[in-house]
């Protein structure tokens, strides 16, 4: 798949399948090669990549056909591309096309973008796609959307980073908004870490209120607690794809490895678990110096720096809250003592920024809470449409 870069320019844009393992490792490091250096981004792991990306290792990937590209331009690395379809007796995601896209990344070239997504789209066509929405990298519960606000904010764990230059871009090829997700940032303060919690303490709630800890002795019942929660949280919200319990455990040992104790609770009401959070330190802070690369120097440095480092910040990786509650006065309750919890748990770390994200544009039942809470929209992360 061959694409001119500009009418009379002598530059070749290639796109080739991402097949192979030399091709697949291109694939995951690609970002760095394009980005290092500005503003706002900061290098995964390789090695956590590969977890991600991998279909042998990740399984999303058995709910999906899905297809690599890489582009190069006059030989060089310059952008990269998944499509995928989901298969058919996956069921639909809610409000979004079976046909997707993810992992876009690319130079600051139109003519790259369009063989990019131009290869996605024919890729998809050929397999019976009319309307295609992305990115999803490589779900939507990985790490969606293109970035178009907070270029430059300190860079968060699990939260894409795209280029200035990648949305417009996008959008001269035909590709227009379906939903924009946000994400806000909490300043953590003294007053936040000495703060009572009043909810809870409420004659009203007192009683029927509990949170607690993880059990991580017995980390797959209470994982399928989570995920029982989270799908049901999530069932109607666009773009919703069951989260399964395989998805869930495949990362549950890295969860164990760098959410401190105080990083997951549960909340019950009236003995029965309706909601949890899942809160990661930032590795960003740990990481941004290693390039990438954990051998052979890598590795030791980042045991050695999860043990002793004293995060400064940290993400709200997941949140459920059971449809039951949501829209009623006990649902506020739970957001309310949520947010209380982790302004308490805060008194035990070092975390100055706290971000919650991301949140549907149009989830305000999640967003009023956390605005009125004191947080500040930090970041928006755009999925894009397009009908071939």
């Amino acid at each position: 798949m061959d694409a001119k870069a500009h009418a009379g320019s002598t530059s070749r844009i290639e796109v080739v399948p991402a097949d192979g393992l030399r091709a697949f490792l291109a694939f995951c490091r690609l970002p760095r090669q394009l980005y290092t250096g500005l503003p706002g981004f900061a290098p995964p792991l390789d090695a956590e990549r590969w977890t991600l990306f991998a279909p042998k290792l990740n399984p999303h990937f058995r709910q999906v056909e899905a297809k690599f590209f890489l582009a190069l331009k006059d030989g060089a690395p310059a952008g990269r591309i998944l499509a995928q379809a989901y298969k058919p007796d996956h069921p639909d995601p809610v409000g979004a096309s079976r046909a997707q896209f993810g992992c876009l990344d690319a130079v600051e070239d139109e003519a790259v973008v369009a063989a990019l997504t131009g290869a996605a789209e024919r890729w998809l066509a050929e397999r019976g796609a009319h309307v295609i929405h992305g990115p999803f990298s490589p779900s939507v519960w990985g790490e969606p959307g293109v970035l178009v606000k907070g270029f430059e904010a300190p860079p968060m764990i699990f939260s894409a980073w795209s280029p200035p230059w990648l949305g417009p871009l996008v959008e001269r090829l035909g590709y227009v908004k379906a939903r924009d997700l946000v994400s806000y940032s909490y300043h953590v303060t003294d007053k936040d870490r000495t703060a009572k919690p009043v909810i809870i303490n409420r004659p009203e709630w007192r009683d029927r209120l509990k949170i607690r800890g993880f059990d991580m002795k017995n980390l797959k019942a209470e994982a399928a607690i989570i995920v029982d929660i989270f799908n049901d949280a999530w069932a109607e919200n666009w773009g919703f794809v069951p989260f399964t319990l395989e998805e869930f455990m495949s990362s549950a040992d890295a969860l164990k490895l760098v959410m401190p104790p105080e990083g997951g609770f549960m909340i019950e009401l009236d003995g029965e678990p309706q909601a949890f959070a899942i809160v990661l330190p930032n590795l960003n802070e740990i990481t941004a110096d290693l390039g990438g690369r954990l051998l052979p120097f890598g590795l030791p440095k980042l045991v050695s720096r999860v043990r002793g480092h004293k995060f400064r910040s940290g993400r709200l990786l997941l949140f459920g809250l059971r449809r039951a509650l949501q829209r009623k006065a006990a649902g506020g309750a739970v957001i309310l003592a949520f947010i209380e919890e982790i302004r308490r748990r805060s008194s035990g770390s070092a975390y100055r920024e706290v971000e919650f994200g991301w949140v549907l544009e149009d989830n305000m039942g999640m967003r009023r809470p956390i605005e009125l809470a004191g947080a500040s929209l930090d970041k928006i992360h755009r999925i894009y449409e397009k009908r071939l």
